[in-house]
């Protein structure tokens, strides 16, 4: 699993039949210090992420996962909203 930021949406007049239910995100992958890594990458939305909001996502296989059904032409999914990142340990 990925942290990543949610900065726009994809708009597809067409789309493979198994994902007409969902949003495409364009998601930037980040480093647990919010910092970016890498380059933009389109996820399938499975949890209802919004512009701005730090999401996890899978990829590869997996990410076919969350979705309700065998087979679908995805390489990346969002799969949960992030509330907060704790980075110091408290004593």
């Amino acid at each position: 699993m990925f942290f990543a930021e949610v900065i726009g949406t994809v708009w597809a007049t067409r789309k493979d039949e198994n994902l007409k239910s969902f949003k495409l995100q364009f998601i930037q992958p980040l480093n647990g210090k919010r910092e970016k890594t890498g380059d933009p990458v389109v996820a399938v939305d499975t949890v209802g992420a919004g512009p701005g909001e730090i999401v996890l996502y899978i990829t590869a296989r997996e990410a076919v996962i969350p979705l309700p059904v065998d087979m679908a032409p995805v390489d990346a999914s969002i799969v949960g909203i992030v509330d907060r990142i704790d980075t110091e340990i408290s004593v």
